[in-house]
């Protein structure tokens, strides 16, 4: 597994990568747990209309994210995920707290392989892990879309 340094990375994600690799790998899944409970409600424009949100295929559990770039191009993402799924609520979490407030291109150059910097491959399933792969994908893929849109 190739793990970027931390410089590399945006404060946010340097930050949780770095508390779930300083705590020993039987507790990181405790940590992940933690984590599950700070995933943030969804905003009223969404509360409100779920179907502005995208279902994350990858996700064995239903979740739900849309991310959004404001016209500073600045990101805020947002997700639902069941409280029965704590893990897939860890995941979401982890990236709602990494991606908002980084700007569209930080969020293009994050790397691919970000969910597995976070130590926890012997803690979840690689399925779970996909889920997490997932919704970055899709976090990518709505700013490319929301970027392109400006474009034209």
């Amino acid at each position: 597994m190739t793990t970027a340094p931390t410089a590399e990375l945006p404060a946010a994600f340097a930050e949780l990568r770095d508390a779930f690799l300083e705590v020993p790998e039987r507790d990181r899944l405790q940590l992940l747990l933690e984590v599950s409970y700070e995933l943030p409600p969804l905003p009223a424009r969404y509360a409100d209309a779920p179907e502005l949100l995208e279902r994350v295929q990858e996700c064995q559990s239903p979740v739900y994210a849309f991310t959004e770039v404001d016209d500073a191009g600045v990101v805020a993402f947002h997700a639902t995920a069941p409280e029965e799924a704590p893990t897939t609520r860890g995941f979401a979490s982890i990236l709602a707290q990494g991606l908002t407030g980084l700007t569209a291109q930080e969020v293009l150059d994050l790397p691919d392989d970000l969910p597995l910097m976070f130590g926890l491959t012997k803690s979840v399933s690689l399925l779970r892990l996909n889920g997490m792969a997932g919704m970055l994908t899709r976090a990518k893929r709505q700013v490319r879309e929301q970027l392109a849109a400006r474009t034209v």
